[in-house]
């Protein structure tokens, strides 16, 4: 670490050596915070499996092109209600390599709690927890993005501040990465009154998958659609007549026209 003066000599131009032979090149303390700050980073050389030195917005770019989409893959079916949803866990999962491959890490800086009850139509007592934590998005180079995301849960143990928090980190990478799921926008089908749209039979995406005009990225979102439609592994006839899962005809097909193998 260096000293005040040593710094003061540096912004000046100067030595260390010409430190002892002037003593006017010394500061007074009230003065060293117009001085610059030592670069914590200037004298670290990156080793070959560490992340390009990129300051933090880069970095994060770099992880948003990585993670194109995450599909609401898990499902609740509880008490009556049904519906897909993107679990924490899974959004962790895609987001952990990436992120320690481009040198970004994710850290709590502070988080603000309130808590509250809930009856149960059982009669059971629920604890409330609402969060609201400040994130610091951190940088190969130790430059930092702040953000801020809220979370709440229920539970009737000790579980409420945790999953919370959760919510709160699902947030943040899915808000702040603008992570689509891929699913098919409701307002993409026209209904007219009295009449439902009809569902896409597995034998129209088939014909879409062979079809040499669709491109690897419909292809990619293709593969979304029938994962949310449950259609992967739908038996369909494809272009040489033999049975094939739409699963398997569009991986094949994208290996094709990317030229490599799946």
């Amino acid at each position: 670490m260096s000293t005040i003066q040593e710094r003061a000599a540096a912004a000046a131009g100067r030595t260390t050596a010409d430190l002892s032979k002037d003593d006017t090149a010394a500061l007074p303390e009230e003065f060293a915070e117009q001085l610059p700050a030592a670069d914590p980073m200037a004298d670290y050389e990156p080793g070959d499996d560490d992340p390009e030195m990129v300051p933090v917005h880069l970095a994060w770019i770099r992880v948003r092109r990585e993670i194109r989409a995450i599909g609401k893959g898990s499902e609740y079916n509880e008490r009556g209600t049904r519906y897909n949803y993107r679990a924490a866990d899974t959004v962790v999962q895609y987001f952990g390599p990436v992120t320690i491959k481009h040198g970004v890490n994710v850290i709590p800086f502070k988080t603000e709690t309130t808590y509250g009850s809930k009856q149960t139509k059982s009669g059971s007592t629920m604890r409330e927890c609402s969060v609201v934590v400040t994130w610091h998005i951190i940088g190969p180079k130790g430059d930092v993005i702040v953000s801020q995301t809220a979370g709440e849960a229920l539970d009737t143990s000790d579980k409420s501040t945790t999953k919370a928090q959760t919510v709160a980190l699902r947030n943040l990478l899915l808000n702040g990465g603008l992570i689509p799921t891929n699913d098919r926008d409701p307002d993409a089908d026209r209904i007219e009154r009295g009449i439902e749209a009809p569902a896409r039979s597995a034998e129209s995406y088939r014909d879409e998958i062979l079809d040499p005009k669709t491109s690897q990225g419909r292809l990619q979102q293709i593969g979304y659609e029938l994962g949310n439609l449950r259609m992967l592994n739908r038996q369909v006839q494809n272009e040489t007549g033999e049975m094939e899962s739409l699963d398997s005809l569009g991986r094949r097909v994208y290996a094709e026209r990317s030229g490599g193998a799946q």
